[in-house]
């Protein structure tokens, strides 16, 4: 399944890219577990996507949790909880 990753603010600055297109492995299916797997790739990942660090993610363009539910094409996005124009 190929999904396309958004990073924003300083989750982008920190990643140095603002988009990816993503092939998940399978077993991964929730917002949740796309986030484990790019945490997985270690350094910059793990710091700017760490589970101790605020982040708010949205599933084609609609805020959403953990659980969300990933479909193929899907658009991921995640940024701090305050951006900047």
């Amino acid at each position: 399944m190929n999904i396309t990753l958004r990073f924003f603010a300083s989750v982008r600055e920190a990643l140095g890219t603002s988009t990816e297109t993503l092939a998940l492995p399978d077993g991964v299916a929730t917002v949740g577990q796309v986030r484990a797997h790019l945490i997985g790739r270690g350094e910059p990942w793990a710091t700017a996507l760490g589970q101790g660090r605020a982040l708010r993610m949205a599933r084609n363009q609609v805020m959403c949790d953990a659980d969300s539910v990933v479909g193929e094409g899907c658009e991921l996005a995640f940024f701090p909880p305050v951006t900047g124009g």
